[in-house]
Order: structure tokens, then sequence, then C-alpha cells
């Protein structure tokens, strides 16, 4: 991932050959190591879309980035910095009923797309998660589209693609998705992040046929590759951010 435009976003955490997404051991696993926790309102009578919660999974990560409770002096902002130091980390859990409602008492912001309400908390120690959110499932986290989803507008709108090859729990692809729109964020520009948010952080999550795939993998986009803690092999592509900022730069 390129990091040209740092001298504009002076909170972007060090890229490269140290990046927070590359499988290899890095100085960084030395800092204490925080998570990110996104819970996913599953009720068994009206579940979210699959594609819904996905794209507000990404929706909800940009949503905490962006809060002025995570920036600068904020009451969050030290929990972000020490997640951003370290490997970046996000663990999706599903709730229902009262889970849900006590998972909504925590310091938090709550997200709702067409059909899903994804809630975001600020990062917690690896070790260390609110007692009202460790007790919640994280396996089993699937989900499925009611009929088919319709083609992005690539041209005008940030699309996350996600890698064909690969087979991921909704779970696990809510996580990778907000990996993309995160590694989106880092390097766009001030006024950039600004219209993006003045958009309410407009965004789709698509799986690129697998010709778009080989293309975007060649297009110096910003690729998220997985650490290979869960469901897939370390260093397995998952996500290209395809914002459209970034590819007017390439």
């Amino acid at each position: 991932m390129s990091s040209q435009h740092a001298h504009d976003t002076p909170d972007v955490p060090a890229v490269g050959a140290d990046s927070p997404f590359r499988q290899e051991h890095a100085a960084r696993d030395e800092a204490p190591q925080f998570v990110l926790p996104l819970v996913v309102r599953i009720e068994k009578t009206a579940p979210p879309a699959r594609t819904d919660a996905l794209e507000t999974a990404a929706r909800a990560v940009l949503v905490l980035l962006s809060d002025e409770r995570a920036r600068g002096a904020g009451e969050w902002a030290a929990a972000v910095r020490d997640w951003q130091d370290a490997r970046i980390r996000k663990v999706v859990r599903r709730a229902r009923g009262a889970e849900w409602r006590k998972a909504e008492t925590l310091p938090g912001v709550t997200v709702h797309g067409d059909t899903a309400e994804v809630r975001v908390f600020p990062p917690v120690p690896l070790d260390g998660w609110p007692r009202e959110l460790a007790k919640l499932q994280v396996s089993g986290t699937d989900l499925d589209d009611p009929g088919p989803v319709p083609a992005a507008d690539a041209a005008e709108l940030p699309v996350l693609w996600l890698n064909p090859d690969l087979d991921m729990s909704a779970g696990k692809a809510m996580a990778q998705a907000g990996h993309g729109a995160q590694l989106a964020w880092w390097e766009l520009t001030g006024p950039e992040r600004t219209a993006w948010q003045v958009s309410g952080f407009r965004l789709a999550v698509r799986t690129a046929p697998r010709e778009r795939w080989a293309q975007l993998s060649g297009s110096g986009l910003p690729v998220v590759r997985d650490a290979g803690f869960t469901e897939i092999a370390p260093g397995s592509p998952t996500v290209i951010a395809d914002h459209p900022s970034l590819r007017a730069r390439r």
C-alpha cells in the first residue's frame, strides 16, 4: 500500500514493509495487541441481507475512524492509536434480542443499512473484551442475499472487491470489508476524506469477476492480505479497495 499522501493525513500509521496487514513478523507485533469489535444484529425472524451487512460493517469502521472521539484528544483516541500501532484486527460477533440491547449500552456507534445494523466499539485489548461482548458468538455468522445483487458503478462509487477464489463466512467477509475501507481511508487526502464522509460513506461491496480481479491485482490499489488467524491461509489477498480518488492517481 502506498503512503504517498501521508503528509495530508498526519494520523496515518506506518504502512509498506511494516504494514499492519502483512502476515510476516514485524516490529508492530511487539506492541500490545488490540482488536476492533463489531457486532451485527441477527434476529431469527429477520436476518439482514449478506451484502448489506458487509457494506454496513465497512461503513461502521469509517464512522469510527472519522468520529471526533477517535481523533486528537478524544476519549477513544488513545485506544485507536494503540490499535493502529499494532496489527489491525477486527472481530465480528453476532447478537439478537437482549444480547443486542446490552451491546447497545456500551460506548460505540450503531450504523444502519437497508436491512443491517452493525455496532462498532472503540478498540479493546485482545484479551480484554467487555463481558457483554465476550460472550457473544463469533462462529457461524453467515447470511444470504435474498436475490441477485445489482452491479456497482465503480466509476463513481467506492467498491470493495472481494477475492472470487475465497470462500469466507459473512462474519469474516465483514471484517475484511472493514479492512479494505480502512486502507482506502488511510490513502485519501483530507478533502477526499471529508467528501466521502459527507456522502455518508457511500460504498459497495461486491465479489469481483475473475477477470476483473486479475486486472485490479496489478492496479496498485490497496490490497488487504489476511494474517491467517481464521478461515483462510496467511497472506491471502481478500479485498481490493477501489476508490475513484485512488484510481485517478494510479
